[in-house]
């Protein structure tokens, strides 16, 4: 019997579950469609054409062997814009193999009597295509329909990376929060989504095949068009879902521009993120009548900035270290102050982006070890390590892996380098190094896990990391177009410190509460709902 906490869990995301569903059919379906419209020509002018059959194999062939986080990025890169547009052109992408390789091998198997025959009879080239090899070849052309609709369904989990939506979402934030019934939730209906698609497909192929003339085949012709139609119903589900969910809930396929009334805030794909975005959220939701577009677990910084300057969000929680270094690729400045004043007039400039006052806190990275080793080695500064440092296995996120604010930097600074590197999640960083499975790690200084998993940072004692002061980070024409916006978010300014922020975070990643209920509840201890 299933537990009362997970059905009220599944029953109060069931109105978002079913928009989620609805967004994640209409990505897979109209890349699809999509990919057929491009891929069977592409097919049928490989078998006319033997001069054109190898290099059209051969770049759908590619474009297959291309991560998709990193064909994502990619069209993050050449579009400039986050959401279903990129995420759509690299599901089209992903599909053209098997309907371009399915299609070309089904027409070079219609039975060369066939051809022949036809040919006999006085059928154009045209007319042969249509009326003998096609509908010979549509078992296969279906085959590799169905394989890059159901391929599709997985992908598009990953849509939810660049905020196109979609049952990833819900995987994402699990991933962010480590909270498996979220995993769950967006896991398991993409799954079974994958059956019905395939079923469907499978049945409107399987419909079109010439039938005998019996009793029993009369009524097989007769439910034909309804069997045929069966992947537009199912897309048609996904419109109706789409359209009656996006009613009671935010959907990044409907999101408005923020002059019509809607403001977009954005988060990085980690607690404190969106801990920030959601206190930033409801503080414009208490105060204002604008409606806001939670545009949260975009990944990284280049994402979340591009956004910004994109138009895609209007508001994000940025720190001044991350942004003088990996966004602006200037030296280190420790002096708080300084760097802020220094990343303030360099976004206004290059930008045409304004930094609000700090929230209050200074996540700076901490190279963090287990206690117990610390105790054991007497590890007290970050250049205690140098003498294991070989024997030494790193966790490091992909962003501290390559910053120069991260480990390239700091490798230099300290003059050693550790004998393993492994590049983690966030959201996994800290159980590696709490099951041993790595020994050190680059945690945040704010983060509630340091004290729930019994971890020491250690002292950056030769002064590599630049502040890391947390402050919202919202577009200049937003505040020109609501300028009250300054006034609503200044309350925030200064009332969150380093054991503050601590403290929120754990709440959401030991205790498992949502970052919603237990920002409502500082806010309120904060006599800022009132």
């Amino acid at each position: 019997m299933m537990d009362s906490s997970v059905t009220n869990f599944i029953l109060e995301r069931l109105p978002e579950l079913w928009l989620r569903t609805g967004e994640h059919i209409l990505l897979t379906g109209l890349s699809t469609a999509l990919a057929v419209v491009a891929g069977m020509p592409l097919g049928i002018l490989a078998s006319r054409r033997l001069w054109l059959r190898g290099p059209v194999l051969s770049i759908v062939g590619i474009l297959q062997t291309i991560p998709s986080l990193a064909m994502l990025a990619i069209l993050l890169a050449l579009l400039h814009k986050i959401g279903e547009v990129p995420a759509i052109i690299a599901l089209i992408l992903y599909a053209l193999l098997p309907i371009v390789r399915n299609t070309l091998t089904g027409i070079e198997g219609v039975s060369p009597k066939a051809s022949e025959a036809a040919r006999g009879i006085g059928m154009t080239d045209r007319q042969q295509l249509w009326m003998v090899e096609l509908p010979l070849a549509l078992p296969v052309i279906v085959a590799g329909i169905r394989t890059a609709a159901v391929a599709g369904v997985g992908i598009a989990t990953l849509s939810a990376f660049i905020g196109a939506g979609g049952l990833g979402q819900f995987i994402n934030r699990g991933l962010a929060l480590s909270d498996t019934r979220l995993i769950l939730l967006g896991a398991v209906p993409a799954a079974l989504l994958a059956l019905v698609v395939d079923a469907a497909i499978g049945a409107a192929g399987s419909s079109l095949r010439p039938v005998p003339t019996t009793e029993r085949a009369s009524l097989r012709r007769r439910a034909r068009p309804l069997i045929v139609s069966l992947p537009i119903i199912l897309l048609a589900v996904g419109f109706l879902a789409y359209v009656t969910g996006s009613s009671s809930s935010v959907s990044p396929w409907g999101a408005s521009d923020s002059r019509d009334g809607t403001i977009r805030i954005g988060s990085k794909n980690f607690t404190e993120q969106i801990v920030l975005g959601e206190l930033m959220a409801q503080m414009i939701e208490h105060h204002t009548d604008i409606a806001v577009d939670r545009e949260f677990n975009l990944g990284g910084t280049m994402i979340c900035h591009g956004a910004l300057v994109n138009g895609e969000i209007d508001l994000y929680a940025e720190y001044t270290g991350t942004a003088l270094t990996a966004i602006l690729n200037r030296v280190v400045i420790a002096d708080p102050d300084e760097a802020l004043d220094n990343v303030r007039q360099a976004y206004r400039d290059q930008f045409d982006m304004e930094w609000l006052d700090p929230f209050g806190f200074n996540n700076t990275y901490a190279i963090t070890v287990r206690k117990q080793d610390a105790d054991r080695y007497g590890w007290k500064n970050i250049s205690d390590l140098a003498s294991r440092a070989r024997a030494l296995r790193a966790g490091f996120t992909a962003e501290f892996a390559e910053r120069p604010d991260g480990y390239p930097g700091l490798r230099r600074h300290y003059a050693y380098t550790f004998g393993e590197v492994k590049d983690l999640d966030p959201s996994i960083m800290y159980e590696a190094i709490a099951n041993g499975e790595v020994d050190v790690i680059c945690a945040f200084a704010t983060d509630g896990r340091i004290a729930a998993y019994d971890l020491q940072p250690l002292n950056d004692d030769l002064g590599f990391f630049p502040p890391y002061q947390a402050a919202p980070l919202i577009r200049r024409s937003l505040l020109r177009h609501h300028p009250d916006l300054r006034g609503t978010l200044a309350p925030l300014a200064g009332v969150i410190h380093d054991d503050a922020m601590q403290r929120l975070n754990f709440e959401v990643d030991a205790n498992g509460r949502s970052p919603e209920e237990v920002v409502r509840e500082f806010l309120a201890a904060q006599g800022l709902l009132e």
